[in-house]
């Protein structure tokens, strides 16, 4: 039974409150609104809100810590903090399923960190407004520069010919930016897995199950989930997650 109090943070913790510059829309805001400072409270930082049909009603949200991790057991944790919350700001006028995952591999990036984490990685990018007459980009993340309007990813795009060029695309300007699942970027996140279980300690018994619910019934059941990634198809363990690691939403 996961239930157990938890001290909320209030001191001062690098990278927790930095900024999503990409912020959700419509009921997604609504929900991250009520999840936000919950999840502040107890040391994570929210990263995407994404409302489905699936199972009814799906509200899945997206966390991690600071540095980019999440395990089965902070998402059982979150599970039980944000239900209550829920139950009483209630941000969905319909019955729903709650579920909490971390980000993914091919993980959404919404903050200054995220993209100066995916260096060297392939992102695909979608803007709200057209730049240069087109709103879809995909190519090779170089470090964020400062901007007029705040920091702007820098991509190098290659052409169907091999011609390159370099694009500054306006962070806060964009509607969806993720990463690729690329063979590098698997590779990335298996190596950054192996340095993680090295370094792990973990109690005598303890197991690690994925897809594993919360033993919880607020008014819409929540689902602590670790998204299984791609990379674990190809012989990866499933824990702990490392910033760029699981995700069944890929695209």
């Amino acid at each position: 039974m996961v239930g157990a109090p938890h001290r909320t943070l209030t001191e001062p913790v690098e990278g927790l409150d930095e900024a999503r510059l990409i912020e959700d829309a419509g009921a997604s805001q609504r929900v991250g609104r009520v999840a936000a400072p919950v999840l502040r409270d107890l040391g994570y930082r929210l990263v995407r809100v994404k409302i489905s049909s699936a199972a009814g009603a799906t509200v899945q949200i997206m966390a991690e810590r600071p540095d980019g991790t999440m395990s089965i057991d902070d998402c059982e944790r979150l599970s039980v903090a944000l239900s209550p919350a829920f139950d009483v700001e209630e941000p969905m006028p319909q019955a729903y399923r709650l579920e909490i995952s971390s980000p993914g591999i091919d993980r959404p990036l919404v903050r200054e960190s995220d993209f100066l984490r995916a260096v060297g990685h392939e992102a695909r990018v979608e803007m709200a407004v057209a730049i240069n007459g087109r709103k879809r980009f995909r190519g090779r993340l170089e470090a964020p520069a400062p901007g007029p309007d705040g920091p702007a990813a820098r991509m190098l795009l290659v052409a169907d010919d091999k011609t390159e060029t370099h694009v500054e695309l306006p962070i806060r300007a964009m509607s969806e930016a993720r990463l690729v699942l690329t063979d590098d970027l698997i590779r990335a996140a298996l190596r950054r897995e192996k340095a993680a279980l090295k370094g792990a300690t973990r109690p005598p018994g303890h197991r690690a199950r994925a897809g594993h619910e919360a033993n919880v019934e607020p008014k819409a059941r929540p689902k602590a989930k670790l998204n299984e990634s791609k990379a674990a198809a190809r012989g990866a363990a499933s824990k702990p997650l490392g910033p760029y690691e699981g995700d069944d939403d890929g695209r």
